[in-house]
């Protein structure tokens, strides 16, 4: 989500590069978030290959700000 909150759009192997991470392991946490509405998931063929990119969702926005803000709480109070 660190990673899409600062891009516009990241595609499947760029994002899998970042975060050193293999296909099947992007994948599942992938489809997760979409599950949860977190990301919005575009797909498109590129040269005759299938190029996936990602997003963050006005929901994951919100999400991931909570989610922050929990950190930054509990960092606050050690």
């Amino acid at each position: 989500m660190s990673v899409l909150i600062t891009n516009e759009w990241v595609d499947f192997n760029e994002l899998k590069g970042i975060l050193g991470t293999t296909d099947g392991n992007l994948a599942s946490h992938v489809k997760y978030l979409e599950k949860l509405q977190y990301i919005c998931v575009s797909k498109q063929i590129i040269n005759k290959k299938s190029n996936t990119k990602y997003s963050i969702s006005n929901k994951g926005k919100i999400a991931f700000k909570k989610h922050i803000d929990a950190l930054e709480k509990l960092i606050n109070t050690s």
